[in-house]
């Protein structure tokens, strides 16, 4: 549990009034809002994040949304880290998932409030991963709509899922719409209107969003903000920092030797 903690990005923001460009991640997400409002959009349905309540989103779920002073806790746990806890609780080994996208129970927001507040304190890891699993375990046993024995992000959407397999391999590549498509083996007219409706973004924002996510997974493990940029192939950092806004609404600002993004 402590390495997976370690492997998972923490988000605490303050007042934010941006927009963030529909994307998804390969986590979940799960956070809290302190105040201010976010209207999220998400599975083409738009639902408001306010006042101590709870939003979860399952991985490879699209989202975006617009912020008015809105301030927020935020992680995203991987899924081997909620499917363990699943196992634990009901001795089956099985990826739990979630229909409700905001969450008004104050139980599950105080619980990961105090999680969240140990977390950023650095106390005790024994505090932190008590906390930590009376949280999840509340949002599993209470909010689990459905559960998948084997998961596999996009599974469901076959063109997408190769294009996925496809970029991840090649991340750093001048990727154009002739590639793609032969990748798919479809023409660039049906790939575009297919690859639109299994998922709702292009496939340019598709790529923005994993060459993102890369240099997220770089800069956690202690490269600079300027070569995970290149790494991920972004032509340099501003390039990567004005993609990173777009999504998350504000610029990286990593806490030194740390997953937290502040």
């Amino acid at each position: 549990m402590k390495k997976l903690l370690l492997n998972t990005t923490f988000e605490s923001v303050r007042l934010s009034n941006d927009n963030f460009s529909k994307h998804f991640h390969d986590t979940y997400t799960i956070g809290i809002t302190y105040e201010g409002m976010l209207k999220t959009f998400n599975s083409n349905q738009t639902y408001d994040s306010y006042e101590f309540t709870s939003r979860v989103n399952n991985p490879g779920e699209v989202h975006g949304g617009v912020a008015t002073s809105w301030s927020h806790a935020n992680f995203y746990p991987s899924v081997e880290m909620l499917s363990s806890l699943y196992e634990d609780i009901y001795f089956e080994k099985k990826v739990p998932l979630f229909e409700k996208h905001i969450i008004n129970d104050k139980f599950l927001f105080f619980k990961l409030h105090k999680f969240f507040l140990s977390f950023y304190k650095n106390e005790d890891f024994l505090q932190t991963q008590t906390l930590l699993i009376d949280a999840l375990s509340y949002l599993i046993i209470n909010y689990t709509s459905q559960t998948k024995k084997d998961f596999h992000i996009f599974d469901n959407k076959k063109v997408v899922k190769r294009s996925y397999e496809f970029i991840q391999d090649c991340i750093d590549y001048e990727f154009d719409l002739d590639i793609l498509a032969s990748n798919a083996n479809m023409s660039k007219f049906h790939f575009l209107r297919v690859f639109k409706n299994e998922l709702g973004i292009t496939p340019h924002n598709f790529i923005i969003n994993e060459r993102v996510n890369k240099a997220i997974k770089l800069i956690k493990n202690g490269v600079s903000l300027s070569q995970a940029s290149m790494q991920a192939g972004f032509s340099d950092q501003s390039h990567f920092t004005r993609n990173f806004k777009k999504l998350y609404g504000y610029t990286p600002a990593f806490v030194k030797n740390s997953n937290i993004v502040l």
